[in-house]
């Protein structure tokens, strides 16, 4: 037998550069961002917000929590006032829309919570709400017409306030009182200002 002298060959086997490789994630991440970026851009909605007249207020910005609950009571009940109103001839008294439950007029923990609002008929074309506590909410003022479709609500945060006997938009607002507007755009709820 013969010996062969074999000779070991060492090779060395560099790992692959990890440089690369976070390159190519980092490349790949900023490649997703980007197109996740325009797809936001390129669908968002813009958010102009119109601006209401100086003697109006805006129902979700200018409104404190306890008026915006109030605001939105009246929008509801006025659909049950004109049912009412058609079949009585006359528009129903805060104390019958109070027995029936209708809020505001009802009295309850929350219209207590709310100002407590002392409500009373005007002449027979609208309802105010006299504020017991108006820092938590003024007062309010609903006008009702025959072809209302919309409810005409104003606010007047005057501790000192007297029922008006001219319901015109002048005189409403020469006495200080304020239309509320709903303006529905679409993406917001309610903002705060701070």
């Amino acid at each position: 037998m013969s010996l062969e002298h074999t000779t070991a060959t060492t090779q060395i086997v560099r790992p692959a550069g990890a440089g690369h490789e976070t390159l190519y994630v980092l490349l790949l991440c900023l490649v997703i961002l980007t197109l996740a970026g325009s797809v936001v851009a390129w669908h968002g909605e813009s958010t102009e917000v119109v601006a209401v007249n100086e003697h109006q207020l805006d129902a979700r910005r200018d409104l404190s929590a306890s008026e915006q609950g109030i605001y939105a009571d009246l929008r509801v009940t006025l659909d049950e006032i004109h049912l009412l109103r058609q079949e009585q001839q006359t528009l129903p008294s805060p104390a019958e829309l109070a027995e029936e439950g209708f809020a505001p007029f009802a009295q309850d923990a929350s219209s207590v919570s709310r100002g407590g609002h002392a409500w009373q008929l005007t002449a027979g074309s609208g309802y105010v709400g006299h504020s017991q506590a108006p820092k938590v909410a003024g007062s309010f003022l609903m006008r009702i017409t025959e072809q209302q479709d919309r409810p005409d609500i104003w606010l007047n945060r005057r501790p000192d306030l007297q029922t008006p006997n001219d319901l015109s938009d002048a005189a409403l607002e020469s006495a200080g009182w304020q239309q509320i507007v709903a303006q529905f755009d679409a993406g917001v709820t309610r903002q705060h200002k701070h």
